[in-house]
């Protein structure tokens, strides 16, 4: 059984809902649930703009999700949100450093589409191993894919695989979570000042499936 469980964001609809095979990923976490909190994670993607609300504010993936296990019943007591990540080695740090290591949860399901899973397990069996060692003990659900069409579905795949790749590399010479704080802040895109300063690069393709 599980202490926490922890579903990672997946986009946002220009509505401001979640699209579907976000859905499934919370329905899930929803029927895997005893006492336990669900944890949601993601401010945004970097793989296109923003949604904006009516009220001029960007939409957050964890929130976007929030809502909707909201209007499934669950009491916000037991959600929680983290806001700080961009990407999926953001999601497991930021889940890491702001919410396991000081609420005390070390057994950990995380909930994630067939499309996502493999680089996600990769990445949270990673970070969630650094030195220093807490005990974490994560199990992984999947859930079918779902949403999507064939040719995007195809894209997401392909991404998946490449992104993969970089995440064994990463591994093998980041071997504590100071060192993946470094990376982060030093040299990742998303984190650190020089990255955030760049240019993006649009690429339409994968803007269709985020």
């Amino acid at each position: 059984m599980a202490d926490l469980i922890i579903v990672p964001g997946g986009g946002v609809c220009p509505d401001g809902g979640v699209p579907e095979w976000v859905r499934v990923r919370l329905d899930r976490a929803l029927e895997l649930r005893r006492d336990e909190p669900i944890l949601l994670l993601s401010a945004l993607t970097v793989h296109k703009p923003a949604p904006v609300g009516g009220d001029g504010w960007p939409i957050f993936e964890a929130v976007a999700g929030a809502r909707y296990l909201l209007e499934r019943g669950l009491d916000a007591s037991h959600i929680l949100t983290e806001i700080a990540s961009y990407d999926t080695i953001g999601n497991a740090f930021f889940a890491r450093i702001i919410h396991t290591e000081f609420g005390g949860w070390r057994r950990l399901t995380v909930v994630n589409s067939a499309f996502h899973m493999a680089r996600t397990e990769a990445i949270f069996r990673w970070v969630f191993g650094l030195t220093p060692d807490r005990g974490y003990q994560l199990t992984f659900e999947t859930v079918p894919d779902a949403g999507m069409p064939p040719e995007d579905l195809a894209i997401r795949y392909e991404h998946e695989a490449r992104r993969l790749e970089r995440v064994r590399e990463l591994r093998e010479r980041i071997t504590s979570m100071a060192d993946l704080y470094r990376f982060l802040y030093h040299d990742h895109d998303c984190y650190s000042t020089q990255g955030l300063l760049k240019a993006r690069e649009r690429d339409e393709r994968l803007e269709r499936v985020y």
